[in-house]
């Protein structure tokens, strides 16, 4: 089985900031104070690392190039622990015989181009204008591509999991398996709100860190979880809807999801943690829920009737008697493979444990409330189509953990020498 992890950049090197955030940024015309000013004489060494000088020049500009992509924290600190970093990085590479052409460099800045939704000329103009220079820019894709290239030679090899050990990520083998700890925003959505909904959902997926999405989704999100704010607690892997797995275990912690649609809704995750721990965590062939209907949405009144369902029914079974002389619609009682299960519906079936129920869903535009509860799950222990993708995920946290040990050996070796 091909375990392709990350087909050109480390995921660190293509953060959620070339996705979304570089054009907003570059178009908003970001200020940056820039060097110290004491710092006259650009040219003049800022930093050696082993005798390799950095200069003022360099600092400046990758500080420039930091604060355009809004990367996290103090343009200037950032720019001078990457530079280090690449240092190392270059020495490596040259040690290793690692020589890029120029057309992968081209290549990997057209992709980081696209990646802020302009094409490398437009990408190129956007940061000349923020005082970036041409050549900043291919430097630092020269260094990830490289980086890119040694690691996966040096490392992929041993962070490949074995069948075995995906077995027991998958929870086939029944000793282990894969738990997620994630935080959520979902927002619902209307022709009426669609456009503020959209605002909303953009500036939310460009946050930062795990407080302010929490604080966000305490704010905003109408998921029952707002109230710890978004935090949903540890859950195996299996137990989320098929269509969510792939996309959770695609995220680095604090990463936040592209926008999932969900139906009358728009959903945002971050993901806290993954783990493997003892103890099988099984699929399912089928899911059984019920659903049952009442209208007038959100209202205080609905609400207040929906709770009065929830509090005399037990097991969907008591959802029939509730329904007897009703128009047959308000009530369905199914059982889905996950895979058919609408994904808002799959998403709160994830939640909950048989019997207990949910009224954060609705229907109809916003217009029908909808108490649901799950009936059971049917559990497989068979092979799913998720294998490659639990795979890769299992590889590329292992790339990570021993390229980051392996870089910070290269520095505690390293004469650094900070100007």
């Amino acid at each position: 089985m091909q375990q392709d992890v990350n087909t050109r950049f480390p995921a660190p090197f293509l953060s959620r900031a070339l996705k979304t955030a570089a054009a907003l940024a570059l178009a908003a015309g970001l200020a940056w104070s820039g060097l110290p000013a004491g710092a006259q004489n650009l040219f003049a060494p800022a930093i050696t690392v082993n005798d390799q000088v950095i200069t003022r020049y360099e600092l400046e500009q990758r500080a420039r190039f930091q604060a355009a992509l809004r990367v996290p924290g103090d343009p200037l600190e950032t720019a001078r622990e990457e530079l280090i970093n690449d240092r190392l990085k270059l020495q490596v590479l040259k040690q290793a015989g690692i020589e890029l052409t120029e057309e992968d460099i081209t290549a990997g800045m057209e992709e980081l181009a696209g990646r802020a939704n302009l094409s490398l000329n437009d990408f190129l103009t956007a940061l000349q204008q923020q005082g970036v220079a041409p050549q900043t820019l291919r430097d630092f894709t020269k260094v990830g591509l490289g980086w890119r290239e040694y690691t996966r030679a040096r490392f992929l090899s041993r962070a490949r999991p074995t069948p075995e050990e995906i077995d027991r990520a998958m929870g086939t083998a029944g000793s282990g398996s894969v738990q997620v700890l994630l935080s959520e925003f979902i927002v619902p959505v209307n022709d009426q709100n669609a456009a503020q909904v959209e605002e909303l959902v953009e500036q939310v997926a460009q946050l930062k860190g795990y407080d302010s999405f929490s604080a966000a989704a305490a704010q905003y999100s109408a998921a029952g979880s707002r109230s710890d704010g978004g935090r949903l607690p540890w859950m195996p892997l299996t137990k989320l809807p098929p269509q969510l797995q792939e996309v959770v275990l695609a995220l680095q912690p604090g990463e936040i999801s592209e926008p999932l649609p969900l139906q009358g809704a728009v959903a945002l995750f971050q993901m806290r943690g993954l783990r493997e721990v003892e103890g099988a965590a099984p699929r399912y062939t089928a899911i059984e829920y019920a659903t049952y209907f009442l209208p007038g949405g959100r209202t205080p009144e609905t609400l207040a009737a929906a709770q009065q369902v929830v509090n005399s029914v037990d097991t969907c079974e008591d959802f029939y008697g509730l329904a007897q002389g009703q128009d047959p619609s308000v009530l369905a009682v199914e059982s889905l493979p996950p895979s058919e299960i609408p994904s808002d519906i799959a998403l709160e079936l994830s939640k909950l444990d048989p019997n207990e129920t949910s009224t954060a869903l609705t229907r109809n535009n916003g217009q029908t409330l909808m108490v649901l509860m799950l009936c059971g799950r049917t559990a497989d222990l068979g092979e799913g189509a998720s294998r490659e993708t639990v795979a890769n995920a299992l590889a590329a946290q292992r790339m990570t953990s021993l390229v980051d040990s392996y870089l910070e050996q290269l520095r505690a070796d390293a004469r650094i020498d900070i100007k």
